[in-house]
């Protein structure tokens, strides 16, 4: 790794880290709904949305009532997208006249931006509309994304309760969520994005002469381009901001119209970690003590950083098979990177998209080293918990962290605690239940798909590569991340409907548990620390967060993994 990359490194993370503290004291204080400084402008329009559907914000719900109020409200946004895809023929804002999206690619879509993973077997400026982007992608992005965040403070909740029934009221949080920290975000982001030249406008494609003629694969003389525009500074914005991912163009990122300079590149590589490394501190606040978010946040980033350094090695490593031909590879594995980001830019991006459920890309995964691609891949594997999708990263980590105490009781044959509150058989079965559902819903996923004539015949490549081709894709979708190796073709039966099954899984297989396990917890009262007790915010017990994690994700991928992105190395060799 060169001493340009470390420095990069360095910067991305410290300018993250510096973030930290002072988002994650003021999503502290809207979920605790104290007064904060939008309240003065935002506050009319919260009080108006809770007149206008009805909502007391004063009524909090039981654990199953949270849950009830979060599949329904995600049912009926999965079924809304899933018919403006279907109507968009007929709807307004089509300039193209694009016609109405295949039953089979709505499903999928639907529910890709329902369950914030926003997987994207199209290529967004060919198939949807700018109404389908913006009334039914965008508005997904934001609503999935603080249902992630919803589900988290019911959870911190359970652990703060004093045997209490409820653990708070699910619209409440939404409306918070979406309204004093979302919306501002995605607001200021999309000023600066905009202001870097990424595109925002209702016009339509736009025809325009090259300056210099070129060829198509026919051998035709082409003199002209279509550019695609679109509203994409505000579609990428709360992408970014709600680790939703995809993007308004097929290549996400990689575009010069939604990403188009090392500035833009910064700001969006940020926005991916902002909020999910955020919430760490918030977590700690709502607790009552701080060192518990930094302990997570400290697990987290002990897992991630070497991962990151390492992908950036792998990179400008180059390819081995290359160099055995004397090809020059200074400036690394170039394959499908953009030259304006470099190796090390698209690494980095690689890794943050992966380690949170964000899935966006501004490299193409696809034509990483061997080695390169298994790092993404297993950051996914681990169950997106290394800081993970908005929300659903800390509690997830938060589920290991109940795992890592439970392991350490055995250890010494006490009846495990966390955070005051003991965790007994059920809250272990809710938990086996988190930990157990992923891996098993992506090794089924990558069954399926290699079983099937039409799911072997999407790869683009031979061998171990076509096998970590499908595995990445059952990894992506059945970890709600929606990023793709790219040279797998998803487009059909098989993929949409196996996908979106998996997705719908994933996601909902473990919010129901984990608002099971807030429900019992604070029901519980709180047991004073004793000799006995571990605490949880030590660098001991952080090393046991963090080889819990390890330890689950190896034991879950470690085969499959041998069998693609490791012999594929071992052959280039």
């Amino acid at each position: 790794m060169t001493v340009n990359g470390f420095i990069q490194v360095v910067v991305y993370l410290g300018l993250l880290l510096a973030l930290v503290k002072p988002l994650g004291a003021y999503m502290a204080r809207v979920y605790e709904g104290k007064p904060v400084l939008l309240e003065g402008v935002l506050g009319p329009v919260e009080r108006f949305i809770y007149r206008l559907c009805g909502i007391r914000p004063t009524d909090e719900m039981n654990w199953k009532g949270y849950a009830f109020a979060v599949l329904l409200f995600n049912l009926l946004g999965l079924l809304a997208l899933y018919g403006v895809q279907r109507l968009q023929g007929m709807l307004p804002l089509n300039p193209q006249h694009l016609p109405a999206v295949a039953p089979d690619l709505s499903f999928n879509t639907a529910v890709s931006f329902a369950t914030n993973t926003n997987w994207q077997s199209y290529s967004g400026e060919n198939t949807l509309s700018y109404m389908t982007q913006m009334l039914g992608l965008t508005v997904q992005n934001f609503v999935s994304a603080a249902t992630g965040m919803a589900v988290l403070i019911a959870l911190i909740r359970g652990l703060i309760g004093r045997s209490a029934s409820t653990i708070g009221n699910f619209w409440v949080d939404l409306v918070r969520g979406t309204l004093y920290i979302l919306l501002p975000l995605s607001l200021v982001l999309a000023v600066l994005l905009v202001s870097q030249g990424v595109v925002q406008t209702f016009s339509a494609y736009k025809t325009v002469p090259l300056m210099q003629p070129t060829m198509d694969t026919s051998g035709k003389a082409v003199n002209e381009q279509v550019l695609p525009l679109g509203p994409v500074a505000s579609q990428v914005a709360i992408k970014q901001l709600g680790t939703n991912g995809g993007g308004f163009y097929g290549v996400n990122s990689a575009h010069p119209f939604e990403n188009p300079t090392p500035l833009s590149n910064l700001l969006e590589m940020l926005a991916i970690l902002l909020i999910p490394a955020a919430l760490c501190y918030t977590f700690g606040r709502m607790v009552g003590d701080t060192r518990q978010g930094w302990a997570v946040l400290a697990a987290m980033l002990i897992i991630l950083v070497p991962l990151m350094i390492g992908a950036v090695w792998a990179e400008q490593a180059g390819n081995p098979a290359l160099k055995s031909l004397g090809i020059d590879q200074t400036a690394g594995n170039m394959e499908g990177k953009e030259t304006r980001f470099g190796v090390v830019n698209s690494a980095i991006w690689a890794t943050a998209t992966t380690a949170a459920s964000n899935g966006s890309v501004n490299s193409m995964h696809d034509s990483y080293t061997p080695l390169g691609g298994l790092i993404p891949m297993w950051l996914m594997q681990l169950g997106e918990v290394v800081f993970g999708g908005v929300g659903s990263g800390l509690y997830g980590m938060l589920i290991f962290a109940i795992i890592a105490v439970f392991v350490a009781g055995l250890m010494v044959g006490r009846t495990p605690e966390y955070l005051g509150k003991k965790i007994e058989a059920f809250e272990m079965k809710m938990a086996a239940l988190v930990i157990l559902v992923t891996p098993a819903i992506v090794k089924i996923g990558t069954a399926i798909a290699v079983s099937m004539p039409s799911g072997a015949a999407a790869t683009s490549n031979p061998g171990p590569h076509a096998f970590s081709q499908i595995l990445y894709w059952a990894s992506s979708t059945g970890n709600n991340n929606g990023s793709a190796f790219a040279g797998l073709g998803t487009n059909n039966l098989l993929y949409n409907i196996t996908g979106g099954l998996l997705m719908l899984f994933s996601r909902y297989w473990l919010i129901v548990p984990v608002l099971a396990i807030a429900g019992s917890l604070a029901r519980k009262k709180r047991v004073p620390p004793s000799s006995g007790t571990m605490p949880t915010h030590t660098p001991v017990f952080v090393a046991l967060l963090v080889g819990t994690v390890i330890l689950v994700g190896a034991l879950a991928f470690m085969p499959a993994l041998a069998l693609g992105p490791i012999v594929e190395h071992l052959m280039l060799r």
